[in-house]
């Protein structure tokens, strides 16, 4: 065998001895935390958000025994930070010239008057009702709050244990005020039926007309005053949030929560529950809302 063949043999051998060597592993990936936002779909079980390592005593316990919030408030603590948001579902006062306040009929709306009005949260009154996102923004303003975002109103209503209702993940009867199986006693048949804006023409009973009717609030088994189910809240000690009024939160869109007094379960389950199908400046008998807060 010639020279030449002998070496070229020698390179092949080499080759096929050398060693395979393995792709280089993937880079870890970061350790991401879901952060909280919208609502789970209804048909989703709630999912626990994962829990930080607790950070040092001597630096969490003052900051946590230094916030507070305005009286008729409740402190929500998650990831972003710590808010206060209404323990009750808001109610309206009129600012005087000299700066008193009277009470603002919770069956009016605030048209026109938004500037002299602030929200209130209290226990025991009935719930502003006929108010729009828009204006609602602007009295939780005049009070020094705001609407509440998307996911702190959802947060506040399902609780450090994020259930589905307030007060745990399977619907009760009596819990809330809310119709439970039959949605009957509706207010707005019962009032066209004695007085129609016309009796050849039903499809007006749920013309924006009609629904703002002042008197719809006025029959019974609508809205009961606030916190007088006491069952219906959670942990974090807010009350109604499913139940007796929608509320607005801070969508430009026009987005409200929580179901009322008719139905909490037709547009999404208790703290899921979700109404998109009117513009912020809209309102009847059934909106309302809460505000927000920083804590101090």
């Amino acid at each position: 065998m010639g020279i030449r063949r002998l070496s070229a043999l020698g390179l092949v051998l080499s080759a096929c001895a050398a060693p395979v060597l393995a792709p280089p592993a993937e880079p870890p990936k970061p350790n991401v935390k879901r952060v909280a936002s919208e609502p789970l779909p209804m048909t989703s079980a709630p999912v626990a958000e994962p829990v930080p390592a607790p950070a040092p005593a001597a630096t969490a316990l003052p900051e946590v025994a230094a916030q507070s919030c305005p009286e008729g408030m409740a402190l929500v603590q998650r990831y972003q930070g710590p808010y206060c948001i209404d323990r009750w579902e808001a109610s309206v006062v009129r600012v005087k010239a000299d700066g008193s306040t009277v009470p603002h009929p919770f069956n009016q709306n605030v048209d026109g008057i938004e500037g002299e009005v602030r929200a209130i949260s209290k226990k025991g009154v009935r719930a502003q009702g006929y108010i729009s996102g828009k204006q609602a923004a602007r009295v939780c303003e005049n009070a020094g709050k705001r609407l509440c975002e998307v996911d702190e109103w959802v947060r506040a209503c399902r609780g450090p244990k994020l259930t589905r209702y307030p007060y745990g993940d399977q619907r009760k009867a009596n819990t809330c005020n809310d119709r439970f199986q039959v949605l009957d006693n509706h207010p707005v048949p019962i009032l066209w039926k004695k007085d129609p804006l016309d009796a050849t023409d039903e499809k007006l009973m749920w013309h924006p007309r009609f629904m703002n009717d002042k008197r719809l609030l006025e029959l019974p088994n609508t809205t009961t005053p606030t916190g007088a189910f006491s069952k219906c809240a959670n942990e974090y000690g807010v009350y109604d949030m499913v139940g007796n009024q929608h509320e607005w939160v801070n969508d430009p869109d026009g987005t409200f929560f929580g179901g009322f007094f008719m139905d909490t379960f037709q547009n999404g389950e208790g703290c899921e529950y979700r109404t998109l199908g009117h513009p912020f400046d809209y309102h009847d008998y059934s909106t309302g809302f809460r505000c927000c807060a920083d804590p101090k």
